[in-house]
């Protein structure tokens, strides 16, 4: 796995939902902080997203909109309309729409998609962590086409659901959040003279995004730093340097936070023996695991599976 997809299958939970949302001028939409994630994207007309901090930021058509840290925000047609509250079903699932718009009555003015994602925040991986307030992804010509048609045949879908549509949404939003985030980090996460910044400079980096993938893709390897650093033609002391100073702790630290994050989401996903859930970990002995475990997360493997069973 790369590391993008692995940052988000560690924080990811349950199943994300989203809805077509058709509004008449005027209106407005207020969402509670949450734990999750949300977007919204603007199929027709223009919205003004107001976050709970910072400015405003207009959306037009084909502007994406993720908010990837579950504060409270609203949606509105004009900044002083005044707000609706948005309450999500128990399980996350966004309210029924309302009905249509009868034949040859108005079309609305704005037309959107808006979606969330449930998280596991205790886990937060550095490449959400650090993303801004709002990631604002303007609707470009031959920009992001990929993410483009994401949006149109998950619209597709919310309009005229049929047989199948349910995990074909399922997958499609999956798909989304994924193409929201390769296209911040490809295309917007720069610096004034077009250089990668952040956790985007260390995956472009030769020697470090190397090692960061050999480390996701085989977390249970006995890594050591000086063969993390031949795999990117680095000696052990200047691979050590650059890794810190783009990802902000030393390898082997890294390392063991990854494999604790895996540990935990595998704890999560099913009933696999802990001595297996040590090995895929890199661990040799069940032993060293759970104390490694504990001084992670502050309970036993197996207390901490029952907890979030």
């Amino acid at each position: 796995m790369d590391v993008l997809s692995d940052a988000i299958a560690a924080m990811r939970t349950g199943r994300p939902h989203s809805a077509r949302n058709d509004k008449h001028a005027p209106w407005g939409m207020r969402f509670q902080a949450s734990d999750g994630a949300g977007f919204h994207v603007v199929l027709r007309g223009a919205a003004l997203l107001i976050p709970a901090e910072g400015e405003p930021v207009a959306l037009g058509p084909g502007d994406v909109a993720f908010l990837a840290h579950g504060r409270g925000h609203a949606l509105a047609s004009a900044p002083d309309v005044p707000l609706e509250e948005v309450r999500l079903d128990a399980d996350g699932r966004w309210p029924e729409p309302g009905p249509p718009s009868p034949a040859g009555g108005p079309e609305p003015d704005t037309v959107m998609l808006c979606g969330a994602y449930t998280l596991d925040r205790s886990r937060a991986h550095p490449l959400l962590t650090e993303l801004p307030e709002v990631v604002h992804l303007p609707a470009r010509v031959g920009a992001h086409r990929s993410l483009r048609a994401a949006v149109e045949l998950l619209g597709e879908e919310l309009q005229e659901p049929r047989p199948g549509s349910a995990t074909i949404v399922s997958s499609l939003l999956d798909t989304l959040l994924l193409y929201i985030l390769r296209a911040w980090w490809e295309g917007e996460r720069r610096d004034a003279q077009g250089h990668p910044t952040g956790w985007a400079a260390a995956l472009a980096d030769p020697a470090v995004g190397v090692a960061l993938r050999a480390v996701h893709s085989d977390p249970a390897h006995p890594w050591t730093v000086e063969e993390l650093g031949a795999r990117g033609g680095l000696s052990r002391a200047a691979f050590a340097r650059r890794f810190t100073a783009l990802v902000g702790e030393p390898p082997l630290a890294y390392l063991t936070w990854w494999r604790m994050t895996t540990a935990g989401r595998l704890l999560r996903a099913d009933d696999t023996p802990l001595r297996l859930v040590a090995q895929r970990t890199g661990y040799t002995s069940e032993f060293a695991f759970a104390k490694a475990f504990k001084r992670e997360f502050g309970v036993a493997p197996g207390q901490y599976r029952r907890r979030v069973s």
